[in-house]
């Protein structure tokens, strides 16, 4: 069972205005990236489901962040049918994210009050997600789609939308600058934020860094 109700996980969102996303099959490496970017003042993260044995790591993951980090709301991505959320539901997911709107998937998350946001591409899709009680919408891949100014032009006659663009953001001022002034909700950050060394392994005092100044550009601009 999820720890963080529906309106606490959008709540967060909100607040924070950033997502990371992250996926390694080896779970202290999860640990060390989860951990930095709780640091940095991440409070909402998202695990991708795009590995073998992803949901073992996941539920390891989930048990040790709710002692060791208390605030986070661990939710999963990249998923894409109804039985793929339950068995994440079951493991203790907050969060269901999905690169596609599969009506039925949503409706299983609305049956466990477990927030939901499948990934759409057009107007036609975000209304009927929100139709079934979607708050918060993906858009994926977020630049492909259409970037900023899609964002713009579904907030015109739908000024009520909540978007979550993934895909295209990168960490950097003049990149959030754009989503922001065109209306996100909150943006969903991957690779760009994972930051690593010559070695390979992730520097976890960027990746710290990285999430702390998105956070404070994504508030800059808010307020501008």
């Amino acid at each position: 069972m999820s720890r963080f109700s529906r309106i606490q996980v959008y709540n967060a969102m909100q607040e924070t205005g950033m997502v990371p996303v992250f996926y390694h099959k080896d779970l202290s490496v999860c640990k060390d990236v989860l951990k930095a970017c709780y640091e940095g003042g991440a409070r909402v993260f998202e695990f991708t489901n795009r590995g073998d044995f992803a949901h073992e790591v996941f539920a390891e993951l989930n048990k040790w962040s709710s002692s060791a980090l208390p605030e986070m709301i661990l939710g999963v991505g990249s998923i894409t049918e109804p039985s793929t959320a339950a068995l994440y539901i079951q493991l203790g997911a907050n969060f269901i994210v999905s690169p596609v709107f599969n009506p039925e998937m949503v409706k299983l998350c609305n049956r466990r009050k477990v927030a939901v946001s499948p990934g759409c591409g057009s107007l036609s899709e975000i209304s009927a997600a929100e139709e079934l009680g979607v708050e918060v919408v993906k858009i994926f891949p977020g630049m492909q789609v259409g970037g900023p100014d899609f964002v713009k032009a579904v907030l015109g006659p739908m000024p009520w939308t909540s978007i979550m663009p993934t895909g295209g953001v990168e960490p950097e001022e003049a990149n959030l600058k754009k989503w922001v002034e065109a209306g996100v909700t909150c943006v969903g950050m991957g690779s760009k934020l994972m930051v690593k060394k010559e070695d390979g392994s992730f520097n976890l005092d960027a990746i710290t860094n990285k999430t702390k100044e998105a956070i404070e550009i994504i508030s800059k601009y808010r307020k501008g």
